[in-house]
């Protein structure tokens, strides 16, 4: 252009109107072509400043939107921010259109760190790959009664650490008491590995789960500050906390994986005789050791602790929360377990009662609450997929290749033109038919465990643990908030972690 504006005025007009004539001559092509129509974008509420100021409480930050509108963008420096509370956009992401909408590599930026190539964060091959010999795994009579007596011994241990606060009249951190239960409870499933977190009585692992649960935390703020690769590369603020926390992470998964190697290679162990869920992996490696490496090993647990010990702990302390704010559930569940298990008159023991509470499958009122803890209070709050091409969502919104397009199973759960005027009120009713039988919501409405293709693996081992630990604690202990005056809050994380739940206990009669 500026070779042109030299040869003179005449020149450069004459390239200007030129310029200007095969602009309007490309808008005139552009409106004429069939089929063509201008793009609708979803409202544009905020940018990213918002959600760094509304960080602490983003989920209801993100409700408050979603109420106005179910489809919104926040405007983000790098690319669009789009998040959906109509079920039929989320159908359309998770299932109808599954193939445009995946993790991406926004996400896999953001989570690499944490959960490396695991399930959680890849697409493609390997998403593939590692959902064919998890399904395989899981879908086992053997992995679940193994977990399911697992489960069982855990809720003793669990129970007997609560008894003996009742005894000596100490409130329990309900939240870190199973936190704590269900960790040895997946480290005992997922690796073969016996732990003692619940008594607290090893340094080591309660370093390495302190660093795993600030770790998600940190991750989860990467989407939020555009400065992190920054951070990284000069090992400062919160990336350089991240780096320390992955350190004690990686130090001690690979020291477990390393163990479990070094004992086969001396055969030692007879893997075909193993239950837990890295011995299977590691019998899979004997076949196709340049995929199943040792770093895909580190990714699996990493991703497996996600799901099976983050989610349900988190769903059972918003549970034993909602009991508390609702003593007529409690007590109503009580005489349901009571009743289903014939134990009240009996005078069981722990592990008596325990060894005899089957599979759980008859506590329809039980499973009820549960879902309604998880309509409000889901494990994973939100879940971003990326858009791999140029599309429009069934509300008629326009997205564009590359968006960030997060869905909302924590608003969704409070929206009254989902769930009627009532929606935010705790209510387990809703979730039973005029015979008492459950009843059943789209997955796409009720988006706990996903839907579609990546729908959750380990649902029915996690409804298990739960209805095992809520039917042991509920038949022993009656609960009530230590603090009655405290707000309950969320940290921001990737699952809906609460900053602490304290409890008083005491026996039932």
């Amino acid at each position: 252009m500026e070779a042109v504006l030299s040869g003179g005025p005449v020149l450069a007009a004459t390239a200007i109107a030129l310029l200007l004539g095969l602009l309007c001559v490309r808008v005139l092509l552009r409106q004429r072509q069939p089929g063509k129509r201008k793009k609708r974008y979803a409202p544009l509420v905020g940018s990213i400043l918002n959600q760094a100021i509304n960080f602490p409480r983003i989920h209801d930050y993100h409700t408050d939107q979603a109420r106005r509108f179910k489809c919104f963008r926040l405007f983000h420096p790098s690319r669009g921010y789009v998040y959906l509370a109509d079920p039929r956009d989320v159908e359309y992401i998770l299932s109808t259109n599954f193939a445009n909408y995946g993790k991406g590599s926004y996400n896999r930026d953001n989570l690499e760190d944490l959960l490396g190539d695991g399930i959680f964060g890849v697409d493609g091959e390997k998403w593939r790959h590692q959902r064919k010999l998890a399904s395989h795994e899981f879908s086992t009579r053997n992995l679940r009664d193994y977990s399911s007596n697992i489960f069982k011994q855990d809720a003793v241990r669990l129970a007997k650490v609560i008894s003996e606060a009742v005894s000596s009249n100490q409130p329990v951190d309900i939240q870190d008491l199973i936190m704590r239960s269900t960790m040895d409870s997946i480290f005992k499933v997922g690796l073969g590995m016996k732990l003692d977190t619940l008594r607290g009585r090893n340094e080591e692992e309660a370093r390495f789960s302190k660093a795993f649960d600030d770790s998600s935390e940190l991750v989860i703020w990467r989407y939020t500050d555009v400065l992190w690769k920054v951070k990284r590369a000069l090992n400062v603020g919160t990336e350089a906390a991240l780096r320390r926390n992955m350190t004690i992470i990686d130090n001690f998964i690979y020291k477990i994986i390393d163990e479990k190697l070094e004992q086969m290679s001396q055969g030692r162990v007879d893997l075909m005789k193993k239950d837990d869920i890295l011995s299977r992996f590691l019998e899979a490696r004997q076949k196709e050791p340049e995929n199943i490496t040792r770093k895909y090993l580190r990714d699996t647990v990493l991703n497996f602790m996600v799901a099976g010990k983050d989610t349900t702990a988190t769903a059972l302390s918003w549970f034993f929360y909602m009991m508390c704010k609702h003593p007529d559930v409690q007590e109503k569940l009580a005489e349901q377990v009571d009743e289903a298990t014939k134990a009240r008159s009996s005078g069981l023991s722990m592990a008596e009662f325990t060894e005899n509470l089957g599979l759980v499958n008859d506590l329809p009122y039980l499973h009820a609450a549960l879902n309604e803890t998880l309509r409000l209070y889901p494990s994973v709050p939100q879940d971003s997929k990326m858009c791999f091409s140029d599309d429009t969502l069934p509300s008629g919104f326009d997205v564009k290749a590359g968006d960030m397009v997060t869905y909302l199973p924590y608003s969704m759960g409070r929206l009254k033109d989902l769930w009627g005027d009532d929606a935010e009120d705790f209510r387990p009713e809703r979730w039973l038919d005029e015979g008492g039988s459950l009843r059943h919501e789209s997955p796409f409405k009720f988006t706990a465990f996903q839907g579609g293709p990546r729908v959750c693996l380990g649902r029915e081992f996690a409804y298990r643990q739960m209805k095992i630990i809520a039917a042991v604690l509920l038949h022993f202990f009656k609960f009530e908030m230590a603090d009655d005056g405290k707000d309950i809050r969320y940290r921001t994380m990737i699952t809906l972690l609460m900053q602490g739940l304290r409890l008083r206990v005491s026996l039932r009669s």
